[in-house]
């Protein structure tokens, strides 16, 4: 019998589309949530046709993205759609929701109203730029969050354009923050016994990883710039080549750890060099020191180089690609890879929940549903609507 999940108490209903909504829905289906994905009729979440390879014209995005879920059909544009929705909220523990401010509330489902008959709903809003302030009415994609947040300006090289990660990296972010402040939410539920708002901002989201980059600027008055594989006066941290054309990265910028660098490379005098001898020499002389090492790796193949760094603890590894990751023996003892079976694509990978608890950890249980593939499940089942009137709303188009 498998495992009770940790949060297979509570009952979450996801409006929400595309991806900053649905992967905050994801994270608590992971850890065993009821999350109900309502879906338009007609063609559901784009995620549905989304994705860079479509085998079968089947995405490969959605089953990760909707794994775990409930899917269920209502036409929100209509008020016998946002009554079912209603009904359904109103046995719910959180709803999730990533329209434009206001949307919720020409529906009929302003928080004010929620509240009436579920007090202790939480509300999780994941947004551009919130649900307040000037530009809280713009439409908000991840990409302008991440320009906005800062991050966007530092990715790249330094004689090119802003770059970005090849990633929704904005609405991920702002999707594990709307997890994080559900879950805060539903804490102080247990206290107070009522819900909140959750408003995640993508912006925001990216913001809160910045690091330093505000004081510096209003204290030091320093701009950060794009400095494309390393980091400002981290050194050595790069990637390497290697006699057999591979690449390596080496992360010795800690003082102990490049003089156990050095001693991997039988070079220790370089540990007392003043050039390299502290964290801030071996920043000004950064490009020097690459040099230097680019030179010794080059003359090892990846496998023999990688051992004498481990042999020595220093951090180091190569730059996995997909394929990498179903070949490695770390991966797959921590089982970070987890198979299921797809309807119409046999077996399925995907990578599995993190993080991983000792106790009471998440788990993948089946791949994202078709489309209304639980409407009986909630609508007969748990709002108790009989086949008369199940029959009128799929006339009607309703559901």
């Amino acid at each position: 019998m498998d495992q009770p999940l940790p949060l297979d108490d509570l009952r979450v209903v996801e409006l929400g589309q595309l991806l900053a909504g649905p992967f905050c829905g994801q994270l608590l289906g992971d850890f065993g949530a009821e999350v109900i994905k309502v879906e338009d009729p007609g063609k559901g979440d784009p995620m549905r046709q989304w994705g860079r390879e479509k085998p079968y014209g089947t995405s490969l995005w959605w089953p990760v993205v909707a794994r775990n879920k409930l899917s269920v059909t209502a036409d929100l544009r209509t008020e016998a759609g946002q009554d079912l929705v209603r009904r359904i909220i109103a046995e719910a523990d959180v709803l999730i929701e990533n329209f434009r401010p206001g949307t919720l509330e020409r529906w009929g489902m302003a928080p004010e109203t929620l509240w009436e008959t579920n007090p202790g709903l939480v509300i999780t809003r994941v947004t551009g730029f919130g649900q307040t302030g000037p530009y809280a009415s713009r439409a908000g994609y991840g990409s302008i969050g991440e320009a906005m947040g800062g991050i966007r300006y530092v990715t790249g090289d330094p004689d090119r354009a802003p770059a970005r990660a090849g990633i929704s990296l904005g609405d991920s972010l702002a999707a594990v923050f709307a997890c994080l402040g559900t879950l805060v939410a539903l804490h102080q539920r247990g206290r107070t016994g009522r819900g909140q708002v959750v408003d995640s901002a993508i912006y925001e989201a990216v913001l809160a990883m910045m690091e330093s980059l505000v004081p510096e600027w209003q204290v030091a008055g320093y701009q950060r710039e794009r400095t494309g594989t390393t980091l400002p006066n981290v050194s050595p941290s790069n990637v390497y080549p290697t006699a057999d054309g591979e690449m390596v990265l080496i992360a010795a910028n800690q003082d102990t750890v490049f003089k156990r660098l050095v001693a991997a490379m039988e070079q220790p005098e370089l540990a007392e060099d003043e050039r390299y001898a502290t964290h801030s020499a071996r920043g000004q002389w950064m490009e020097q020191l690459d040099g230097v090492i680019a030179e010794w790796s080059s003359t090892i193949g990846a496998d023999d180089l990688l051992e004498k760094l481990h042999a020595q603890g220093v951090p180091a590894g190569r730059i996995f690609r997909a394929k990498d990751m179903f070949e490695d023996a770390h991966f797959a003892a921590r089982e970070a890879i987890v198979r299921l079976a797809h309807p119409d694509l046999g077996e399925f990978a995907m990578h599995n929940v993190a993080p991983k608890l000792s106790e009471s950890p998440g788990r993948v249980r089946h791949v994202g549903p078709e489309l209304g593939e639980h409407n009986d499940h909630i609508y007969r089942g748990l709002l108790g609507l009989d086949d008369d009137m199940l029959s009128s709303l799929r006339s009607a188009g309703v559901i």
